[in-house]
């Protein structure tokens, strides 16, 4: 990345502190694992590079939110530099049952020391530790909304596989929300299949009809129909191709980098929500001009923001 200006009246955002660094009795509202998990990809992938890449778009944008007139400002969100986020660095080597149980260990420990972990993909089979390691013994109550083109109900173990994973672990189905399916990304096998297991599959074209705040407050109702934690899976293929030519299965027709965000931002508000994960960007392949990845970063602020109007 080029060299970024200087201005004393324009902080930038990320930069955060280490999780190790908060006193002993303190407590971080944001948590930031790097998860980049590739190496069971469906797709030729470099999406091991993803974290990094995220930590450094973020510094291209500010923690101030501008003021909205259609806002009340009882509704308004304080600029980020008032919540408390650490970075708890990158887990090594996460791919694999020796990698998913590090995995699990690095975003139990740092669910314990804040409000929501979010962990920076990584291909999409990252989902699967990530949400056993937040849920923990809460398994049984938990909940989960995926924003993504695809089922992910694939056998064997790859990208294509952690919510079917994740019901034979002991899901309920019935608690999976899947917004974004789209046609022609899929097979009738794994459609049946979703049917079976009682999730709510909500395809593109609904959104549509309806805004993405009602979609995910619905998917909110669902998941979290039992109280326990809900993990929300940011897979940014769900986006049009046209913003996310970095993730190997966009296909043109998806949604829009504002829809994610906004999913996002209601992710992050909602006191259901324990971890949010982004998947499938792969830094590599990205535009000249880095819009995946700028995306990516921006659903990070979009989540913290969420956090503060809590």
């Amino acid at each position: 990345m080029a060299k970024l200006s200087h201005d004393p009246l324009w902080p930038r955002a990320g930069g955060w502190p280490a999780l190790a660094d908060l006193e002993p009795d303190e407590t971080a509202d944001l948590a930031l694992v790097g998860v980049p998990t590739w190496r069971t990809s469906l797709s030729p992938t470099g999406a091991h590079t993803t974290p990094a890449a995220i930590r450094e778009a973020l510094r291209r944008y500010s923690p101030a939110l501008m003021p909205d007139r259609g806002v009340g400002p009882r509704e308004e969100a304080e600029d980020l530099d008032v919540l408390t986020i650490v970075d708890a660095g990158d887990v090594d080597e996460p791919d694999g049952p020796e990698g998913e149980a590090r995995v699990g260990d690095a975003v139990a420990a740092a669910s314990a020391r804040s409000s929501v972990v979010m962990a920076l993909g990584g291909d999409n089979s990252l989902t699967m530790p990530v949400a056993l390691g937040v849920w923990g013994d809460w398994l049984a109550t938990a909940g989960l909304i995926t924003l993504d083109a695809h089922y992910d109900l694939r056998d064997g173990v790859s990208n294509g596989s952690p919510v079917r994973r994740l019901i034979e672990a002991g899901l309920d189905g019935r608690r999976v929300v899947q917004i974004g399916i789209a046609d022609f990304a899929n097979s009738r096998h794994y459609a049946d299949r979703a049917e079976e297991l009682g999730i709510t599959v909500v395809h593109r074209d609904e959104l549509q009809r309806r805004p993405i705040t009602d979609v995910f407050a619905e998917a909110l109702e669902i998941a979290g129909a039992a109280g326990g934690p809900i993990h929300v899976d940011l897979d940014v293929d769900v986006c049009d191709r046209s913003v996310a030519p970095g993730c190997p299965a966009s296909v043109p027709g998806g949604i829009s980098a504002w829809e994610l965000r906004a999913a996002a931002r209601a992710a992050g508000a909602s006191a259901a929500v324990s971890s949010v994960d982004l998947a499938e960007v792969d830094a590599t392949a990205d535009a000249p001009d880095g819009r995946t990845v700028r995306l990516a970063a921006l659903c990070v602020l979009e989540v913290a923001t969420g956090i503060g109007l809590r």
